[in-house]
């Protein structure tokens, strides 16, 4: 794991920095020297998580700021981060962990939600990085686009969100070759379940199925899940995967893909007859 003041003098810019990974990553970064600039929609939230980040720092003169953007805003965010590049420098990374799901059967899924779930998960990571990616080619960087699980094994209930997050780590792929002779490493974090406050809101709406699915498997914390990120970021890897299940799920899925599904589908099978169908 990296040292105390490894990223001194680095500048990290985190789309959903405000709560859950976003905000694990900035109080990681942070508290190895870096200055952290974070973005959100929620000005509240923004103001409450700089204070954390700021309680993370390792010298005075280390810089901490955020504004408030919506990321599916492609004209606000292009004006927005390069004010902010124009201020606060350019990035040396960037984590885009901006996203939201919205877990329900495909027939109940408003087209309104996939709507803000594509725009949110996909285009506002575009938008993001479309504005800051022009900046760093001088000097490289790294850039880690959060995916999930579900952006490699499709979940039941998360039609919507499997979508967008497979789409994630397509965009990834193109953009790892596409970034490499310009010294930018490109990763794609792809996290299980973790305990945010987005995961909460998703188990408002979450089928039973998806219930069940949820609870054969773990749940980890938001710093666990940034501090495996950053072990991934100083390893070269592109695909992030914290923790057993995500390794043992992607291999058994290349491998064994029939399998994983058999298994799924016993699992939502019993769950329900549990709850007598339907």
């Amino acid at each position: 794991m990296a040292k105390k003041d490894t990223y001194r003098e680095r500048t990290v810019y985190i789309s959903g920095g405000s709560s859950g990974i976003g905000l694990a990553c900035a109080k990681l970064f942070a508290s190895l020297g870096a200055d952290v600039f974070i973005f959100a929609r929620r000005v509240e939230a923004l103001q409450e998580a700089a204070a954390l980040i700021e309680a993370c720092r390792t010298h005075p003169g280390q810089r901490v700021a955020w504004t408030s953007l919506d990321v599916t805003d492609h004209d606000q965010v292009l004006s927005s981060l390069s004010r902010a590049i124009a201020e606060f420098g350019p990035p040396h990374v960037v984590i885009a962990s901006a996203g939201l799901a919205y877990p329900d059967y495909f027939d109940r899924i408003p087209f309104a939600m996939f709507d803000q779930t594509v725009r949110t998960n996909l285009y506002g990571m575009w938008n993001v990085l479309r504005a800051l990616i022009p900046s760093m080619k001088a000097s490289g960087g790294h850039i880690v686009n959060v995916s999930s699980i579900a952006g490699f094994l499709g979940v039941f209930g998360y039609t919507a969100y499997s979508a967008s997050k497979f789409a994630v780590i397509g965009l990834s792929e193109a953009l790892r070759s596409e970034m490499k002779p310009h010294g930018i490493h490109v990763s794609v974090l792809c996290p299980p379940d973790t305990d945010t406050p987005g995961f909460a809101r998703e188990n408002l709406t979450k089928p039973l199925e998806t219930k069940a699915l949820g609870e054969s498997a773990g749940l980890m914390s938001p710093d666990d899940v940034a501090r495996a990120m950053l072990r991934g970021m100083e390893r070269g890897r592109f695909l992030i995967l914290p923790g057993m299940e995500g390794r043992f799920i992607l291999a058994a899925k290349r491998l064994l893909p029939g399998v994983v599904n058999a298994l799924m589908d016993r699992i939502v099978a019993r769950a329900r007859r549990a709850a007598g169908g339907r």
